[in-house]
C-alpha cells in the first residue's frame, strides 16, 4: 500500500521477518538480526527517489555514461534507543551515510516526549534525512524529532519505522503533513498502555535484553 504519504512495504520477506519478530519467544539475538535485516529492506524503498546524475566511466569493454547519486550525503538520525536497530541495518546499504542521535522517552504517565539528547550532523540544508525509530505508536516522540530536525533546514524528511498503528499515523501527520512515513506494518491500534496492538512489545527492551 502506497499513498504519497505512506509506504507500507509489503514485501513476502518482510512479511515473514516482522512474523519471526513478533513471536514472543524469539530470542534478543535474533530479534536484533532481524531487525537489521528488515531495516535494509525498508531502507531501499526509503531511497527509491533519490537523485541521479551521470558519470563517465570506463567499463573493461566500453566507455559510457552511468547513472550515480548526486547531491549531498544522506543522514540517517535514529531516535535512541530503539532506532539504533534500524540504524545498523540500513547502515549496511548507505555506510557512506552521516550520522544523527536524537535521545527521547516517553513518559510512563503522560506519554508525552522528553528530549534528553540531540546531536546530529550540524549542516543538513540539501540533504535528505531518514529518521529511524522501530515503533509508531502514540507518534509524540516521531513527533517531536522531526520538529527538531526541522529547525535545520534539511532538504528532505523521511520517517522509517517498521510498525505503526492509525493513531500514530494520524498524530504525526497532523504535525508533519508533509513528512513520509515507510514502515513494514500498519497494525489494529493502540493500547490504554501506549503500546501497538498486535505489536511485538517494546522493541528497546527486546533488542537489548533489558526486560
Amino acid at each position: 500500500m502506497t499513498t504519497p504519504i505512506l509506504t507500507v512495504v509489503d514485501h513476502p520477506l518482510v512479511k515473514h521477518k516482522l512474523t519471526l519478530m513478533r513471536k514472543k519467544e524469539t530470542s534478543t539475538a535474533s530479534f536484533r538480526t532481524l531487525l537489521g535485516e528488515i531495516s535494509m529492506l525498508l531502507a531501499y524503498e526509503a531511497t527509491r527517489d533519490m537523485k541521479l546524475g551521470e558519470v563517465d566511466i570506463e567499463t573493461p569493454l566500453v566507455a559510457m555514461k552511468a547513472p550515480q547519486l548526486e547531491g549531498k550525503k544522506v543522514v540517517l538520525v535514529a531516535i535512541l534507543r530503539a532506532g539504533l536497530g534500524i540504524l545498523d541495518g540500513m547502515l549496511e546499504l548507505i555506510p557512506s551515510a552521516r550520522v544523527g542521535h536524537i535521545g527521547i522517552y516517553r513518559d510512563p504517565k503522560t506519554l508525552e516526549p522528553v528530549e534528553y539528547y540531540c546531536k546530529v550532523p550540524p549542516t543538513l540544508e540539501e540533504r535528505d534525512v531518514i529518521v529511524c525509530d522501530p515503533m509508531l505508536a502514540t507518534g509524540n516522540s516521531a513527533v517531536a524529532a522531526v520538529e527538531r530536525l526541522k529547525r535545520n533546514h534539511p532538504g528532505s524528511l523521511k520517517l522509517v519505522c517498521l510498525v505503526a498503528c492509525p493513531e500514530g499515523i494520524k498524530t504525526f501527520h497532523a504535525a508533519h503533513p508533509d513528512v513520509p512515513i515507510v514502515t513494514a506494518s500498519v497494525d489494529s491500534h493502540l493500547n490504554d498502555h501506549g503500546y501497538i496492538v498486535p505489536g511485538l512489545g517494546d522493541a528497546g527492551d527486546r533488542m537489548f535484553g533489558t526486560k
